[in-house]
C-alpha cells in the first residue's frame, strides 16, 4: 500500500503545476471528514480522560481513542497528502459532557465521541489531545497544503450529564447518582430542583431547556430543542455574564466580555481557534437552527481572525486566502439559497447521496450541477456518498460510488473509510447512524477500492475544470464527457464503464495531433480525427501530457 501511494504522489505532482493549487480551494475543495475518536489513536494516554470508560459490550456510544495525535501521525505519513485531498474536517474538538448519557430506547452509553454535546468551547477535550498537539496537527497540514476545517455548534450546548454535574458541583443530583445505569439513570436527576441550582449551569438567560428557571423551547425553527438539547439564545439582545460553572471551572479560557451576548461569546469562542491556531475553516452544524445573522457574524469574525493569524505567521500559512465556511442546513440541495449571503461559501449537499446510487442518471446529475455552478465563484456545494448523519454508500459499490462522486461538479466530501471499504460499526435499531462512525479500518484496507479513489481524487486536485468546468456529454454508451474552463486553461475528458479496447470522441476539447495521458490507467494517446483510441479499465481520465 505504502508503494502504491508513494507512486500515486510522485505521478500527482509532477504532472501539473496545478497540483493542489491553493488558489483553487474555494472552487475545488476535496474536503477528508474523519470523526477524530474513530480514526487513528495516536496517544494512548489520553484514553479514558474525564473517567469515561468503555462498555465492554459492543462499544456503540464510547469514545475508541482516536486522538489529533493520530490524525498528525496520518498527516505525517502522507495518507492525506497521497489520496489529494486539500482539506481535512475533524470533529468539534473542543471539551465535551465528561460522562455519558442514556442512548437509543436505553440501550447504549452515549458519549460525546463525536463532538456535538459542547461543556466548554475554550480548551481543548483531554480525549482529542493537548494544545501543542492540535498546533502540531495544522502546522503538519500546512505544510503539505492541506486546510483544517473545524465542526462547530452554535445551535446547542450538551446535555447535564450525571459525571459533568458531579464534576462542575452542580446540586441536582440525588445521593448515588454515579451508580446510574441505563434503566434508572433519570431517575438521579432532580428535575424538580429548585431554580437556584438549576442556575448553576448555563442559567436561564444563555439557553431553553424546560427546566426550573430556564424557558421552554419554542415553535420554530430557531427557538426548539432538537432532540431535548439545551437551545441556546442566539437571537437575544439580552447582556448576560459567564455562566455560573464556567465562572468557578479552573481550566477554562472563558472570560467575562463587556456588554455581550449569547451571540457574542459563542463567536468569540469560536473564533479565537482560528486566531490562536491558524483553524481554516468551520463546518457549522444545524444551520437551519440558527439565524442568518449569527452566521453572518460568526463568518466575518473569523475572516479577520485568520488575517491575524497569518500576519503573526507567515511562514506557516499556506496562502492568504480568506476563511472558509459550509453550513449543514437539514434537505439543502444545490440550489443558491439565501444562505450564501449570510456567511457560506458551501452548503453540504443533500441532493446528492441518493442520487448518485443511480449511475443510469449520471449526466442529468453532472449537467444540472455544472449549469448552477457555473460562472459563480461566490456559490458552491460539498456533495457527498456517506455521512455519519445519513447512511454510508454500499460498501459493495464503492468503485462505482466512488467515480461518481469525485467526478461531481462543486466540492466533494470523502467520508473517512469509504476509500478503503471501512465497515459499518455496531448499531441499535433506534439510532442506526450509530453504523456510519465506526473505527477506521486501518488493518483491513480494501487495496483495489483505495487504488480507485486515490487515482480519482488526484487527476480531481490537478484539474479544476472537474468542480467547475462546463460540462459536456459526447457519448452515451460508454459515457464520455467533457470540462472545460471558462477561461479554457484546464479542460478535461473522462468515460466511465470503458472496458477493453475502444474509441472515444474527445469532441473539439483536444486538437487532432494532440498527446494525451490516461491518468487512470498511465497509458498515452493520440487526437486522431476527433477521437481516441483507448484500453479501458473502467475509468478513462484523459488529461494533456505536462
Amino acid at each position: 500500500m505504502r508503494q502504491i501511494f508513494a507512486i500515486f504522489v510522485a505521478f500527482g505532482c509532477v504532472l501539473s503545476s496545478q497540483c493542489f493549487a491553493a488558489s483553487e480551494f474555494a472552487d475545488n475543495p476535496i474536503v477528508y471528514f474523519l470523526v477524530t475518536d474513530r480514526f487513528k489513536n495516536g496517544n494512548p494516554d489520553n484514553d479514558g480522560s474525564y473517567g469515561r470508560k468503555r462498555d465492554g459490550l459492543n462499544e456503540i456510544g464510547t469514545f475508541h481513542g482516536g486522538d489529533l495525535a493520530g490524525v498528525t501521525e496520518r498527516l505525517k505519513s502522507g495518507w492525506f497528502s497521497a489520496l489529494g485531498v486539500n482539506s481535512i474536517w475533524i470533529t468539534a474538538p473542543y471539551e465535551q459532557i465528561h460522562g455519558w448519557v442514556v442512548g437509543g430506547n436505553q440501550e447504549f452509553k452515549h458519549y460525546s465521541y463525536h463532538g456535538y454535546y459542547a461543556t466548554d468551547f475554550t480548551v481543548l477535550d483531554r480525549n482529542m489531545g493537548t494544545p501543542d498537539e492540535l498546533r502540531e496537527m495544522i502546522d503538519t497540514a500546512h505544510t503539505q497544503g492541506i486546510r483544517v476545517v473545524f465542526d462547530v455548534v452554535m445551535n446547542h450546548p450538551g446535555y447535564l450529564d450525571i459525571q459533568s454535574a458531579l464534576d462542575f458541583r452542580i446540586p441536582v443530583l440525588w445521593r448515588g447518582a454515579d451508580k446510574a445505569g441505563l434503566r434508572d439513570y433519570h431517575e438521579f436527576i432532580d428535575y424538580n430542583a429548585d431554580k437556584k441550582k438549576w442556575a448553576q449551569w448555563w442559567g436561564g438567560a444563555w439557553v431553553r431547556a424546560g427546566l426550573p428557571g430556564y424557558a421552554p423551547e419554542g415553535s420554530d425553527d430557531y427557538t426548539k430543542q432538537l432532540a431535548y438539547l439545551p437551545d441556546f439564545r442566539t437571537e437575544s439582545t439580552e447582556k448576560v455574564d459567564l455562566p455560573p460553572f464556567l465562572k468557578a471551572k479552573r481550566d477554562t479560557q472563558a472570560k467575562t466580555l463587556p456588554n455581550a451576548t449569547v451571540r457574542d461569546y459563542l463567536v468569540t469562542w469560536l473564533t479565537n481557534w482560528v486566531r490562536d491556531y491558524g483553524v481554516d475553516g468551520f463546518r457549522c452544524d444545524t444551520v437551519k437552527h440558527v439565524e442568518p445573522a449569527a452566521w453572518k457574524r460568526l463568518k466575518s469574525d473569523a475572516v479577520k481572525a485568520l488575517a491575524e493569524w497569518k500576519s503573526k505567521n507567515p511562514t506557516k500559512k499556506i496562502d492568504d486566502q480568506p476563511f472558509w465556511m459550509v453550513g449543514e442546513y437539514w434537505g439543502h440541495g444545490v440550489e443558491k439559497s439565501a444562505l450564501y449571503a449570510n456567511g457560506f461559501d458551501a452548503m453540504i449537499n443533500f441532493d446528492f447521496q441518493d442520487r448518485a446510487a443511480n449511475l443510469r442518471d449520471l449526466d442529468g446529475v453532472y449537467r444540472d450541477y455544472a449549469a448552477k455552478l457555473a460562472g459563480d465563484p461566490g456559490y458552491n456545494v460539498l456533495s457527498y456518498i456517506s455521512s455519519h448523519d445519513t447512511k454510508l454508500f454500499p460498501r459493495g459499490r464503492l468503485i462505482d460510488g466512488g467515480t461518481a462522486l469525485l467526478l461531481a461538479p462543486g466540492g466533494v466530501q470523502i467520508f473517512y473509510g469509504d476509500e478503503t471499504s471501512r465497515p459499518p460499526g455496531p448499531f441499535t435499531n433506534s439510532d442506526p447512524q450509530q453504523a456510519t462512525r465506526s473505527d477506521m479500518n486501518w488493518n483491513a484496507i480494501n487495496d483495489s477500492v483505495l487504488a480507485h479513489w486515490t487515482k480519482l481524487t488526484q487527476f480531481r486536485a490537478r484539474h479544476p475544470a472537474v468542480a467547475r468546468g462546463r460540462h459536456a456529454k459526447l457519448s452515451s454508451s460508454p459515457y464520455v464527457f467533457s470540462r472545460v474552463a471558462a477561461d479554457g486553461s484546464d479542460r478535461i475528458v473522462a468515460a466511465i464503464g470503458v472496458n477493453g479496447d475502444q474509441e472515444l470522441s474527445v469532441g473539439d476539447v483536444f486538437a487532432n495531433g494532440v498527446s494525451l495521458r490516461d491518468a487512470y490507467t498511465g497509458r498515452e494517446v493520440t487526437v486522431s480525427g476527433g477521437k481516441v483510441k483507448v484500453l479501458g479499465e473502467g475509468v478513462v481520465l484523459l488529461e494533456a501530457r505536462p
